[in-house]
């Protein structure tokens, strides 16, 4: 075994993750989450099927002159040979040498089902056809690993044929043999005492496992078997694959190392999971999973006030670890069950101090409560809490602009185009100002509206922009009707922020939303509120 070769990370997301319905990479795309991926440190990276995939063939190609990995080596997948063929003669398997990489990884059937009733052959043809391809290979000069796929299943129809497989790859010079969940249908118990069961006889070879999640058990599958004996463990980053899915990378390398003690990144890489996970995502098109263990941003988010209690006492009492060892952070959410404790870490977090001033720290704590029962939730609007949190300490709201007046009108024009419109009259630096947007909705008109009349005394709003928008429809309480609650994130290209507003009209529940986000805009671009030469009615604004 090689001297770093204790553990092997292998991440399969180029290959089996790229199976989850709904993804779909470009080479491009492959190429970068292969860069990711070495970033972070994992050992072994599987780019895909060559000569089974025009797309994977053309990955490993670009990936000769464009790819230049530093922790990682790549590996190219595939089968064993075709029952009946001479390995030499076998063209997929050509294409896998083709593919140049260090490594190749072959799957084998180790399940007498699937030997007889899939590959259609015999049980001995099909070790033959392992022992065949894996000698081959290694002849190459390429390191072989043999996925054992269906192993579980299998052991449970033969428990002896699946280490057959196991010991003809193994003495043909396989490197590792990786005991496949191919289903995802069994559970940590199960595996272990598979696992082993298989890790007392087979002779000291090394061992992998692959687990799928159909039983919502894959991550701790994984851990059963790594206690169990084995050293590779194959993965897909946040999780994606096929049906449910595959075991979470991002899991297993934060329970390896910090529930572990398995050092199984290079030193000062673990720090990156939560980075590498978010810009995977955003290359595979799917929202980050905001409750993902370790990575997600509510990994080490507090809500309720018995816990914000004890987390202003330590941290550690309601967190498993801290959460900057995996680049994550702890937040305190605002909503109706925040008590004291909760809002005065959410002050602290913001960079006010709220433990000396009581009186305010009350205000704060009855203004949220009240809010949140007419529909408000701070725990999604950081940015309007802070505004609130602001308007309490300071002893008035900061304004930057006052409204004399706003409308939307929607109009559908004769070839059938819906159009809207907004108008909108501001006071800001003393000027009066009427401004008239149009967009695609009547939101988005009055964003455009909004913001074309404050560029002329705030230029630096041209960098903002609306970036995403919910609405969500509430009870109303006490016999009245339904009223909108409304979400608005906004960016100014260097962060985002959200705000929010609420009201039995989701234009006038936008709008809510929209001037706070205008307000906290200014605020973060250092501008000072100042009470100044303003005509309008309400508080002024100035530069």
């Amino acid at each position: 075994m090689r001297p770093d070769d204790a553990f092997h990370v292998y991440d399969t997301t180029l290959r089996d993750g790229a199976q989850r319905e709904g993804v779909s990479y470009s080479v491009a795309d492959k190429l970068a989450v292969a860069r990711l991926l070495d970033d972070l440190g994992v050992g072994f990276i599987e780019g895909g099927w060559p000569g089974a995939l025009p797309k994977d063939t053309e990955f490993f190609a670009r990936a000769r002159t464009e790819l230049t990995l530093k922790s990682a080596q790549l590996v190219a997948f595939g089968a064993t040979r075709r029952p009946g063929l001479a390995v030499g003669d076998d063209a997929q398997v050509q294409a896998l040498l083709d593919a140049q990489t260090p490594v190749i990884t072959l799957v084998a059937k180790s399940d007498v089902r699937h030997v007889i009733d899939a590959l259609r052959t015999t049980l001995d043809e099909n070790l033959a056809m392992v022992r065949d391809t894996v000698q081959y290979l290694v002849g190459q000069d390429r390191r072989v690993f043999v996925d054992l796929e269906h192993f579980f299943d299998g052991y449970h129809n033969d428990r002896d044929y699946g280490l057959r497989v196991l010991e003809a790859a193994a003495g043909a010079g396989a490197d590792v043999a990786v005991l496949c969940d191919t289903n995802g249908g069994l559970l940590p118990l199960g595996i272990h005492s598979i696992v082993s069961d298989i890790v007392a006889r087979s002779g000291g070879l090394r061992l992998g496992i692959h687990c799928q999640d159909d039983t919502a058990c894959a991550v701790a599958n994984t851990l059963a078997a790594v206690e169990a004996g084995v050293t590779h463990v194959q993965c897909t980053a946040n999780g994606y694959g096929e049906r449910t899915g595959n075991a979470d990378l991002f899991a297993v390398i934060g329970n390896l190392e910090t529930k572990l003690d398995r050092r199984v990144l290079p030193l000062g890489r673990l720090p990156e999971l939560v980075r590498v996970s978010h810009a995977l995502a955003e290359l595979a098109n799917i929202a980050p999973d905001t409750h993902q263990a370790y990575v997600g941003v509510s990994a080490f988010a507090h809500k309720a006030g018995l816990h914000a209690s004890a987390i202003k006492i330590s941290p550690a009492l309601y967190n498993h670890l801290d959460p900057t060892i995996v680049g994550n952070d702890m937040r305190v959410l605002i909503t109706e069950m925040a008590g004291r404790a909760s809002i005065e870490l959410k002050g602290k977090e913001l960079g006010y101090d709220l433990a000396h001033d009581r009186e305010a720290l009350g205000a704060v704590v009855a203004r949220v409560k009240s809010m949140e029962a007419r529909g408000y939730s701070f725990e999604a609007a950081d940015a309007s809490f802070e505004l609130l949190l602001r308007e309490i300490t300071e002893g008035e709201r900061r304004r930057y602009f006052t409204v004399e007046s706003w409308r939307t009108i929607v109009e559908q024009r004769p070839a059938g185009q819906v159009v809207s419109e907004a108008t909108v009259k501001v006071f800001a630096k003393g000027q009066r100002i009427v401004a008239t947007g149009e967009g695609n909705g009547p939101v988005n008109a009055l964003d455009r509206a909004l913001r074309l009349a404050l560029e002329q005394i705030f230029p630096e709003l041209a960098a903002l922009e609306l970036v995403d928008y919910k609405v969500r429809i509430l009870e109303g309480n006490e016999g009245t009707g339904a009223v909108t609650r409304v979400l608005v994130e906004s960016s100014d290209g260097q962060g985002e922020w959200v705000t929010i507003g609420v009201h039995e009209n989701v234009i006038a529940a936008s709008w809510m939303a929209l001037d706070d986000a205008i307000t906290y805009g200014l605020l973060r671009a250092g501008r000072i509120a100042d009470g100044d030469d303003n005509s309008g009615p309400g508080t002024v604004a100035g530069p």
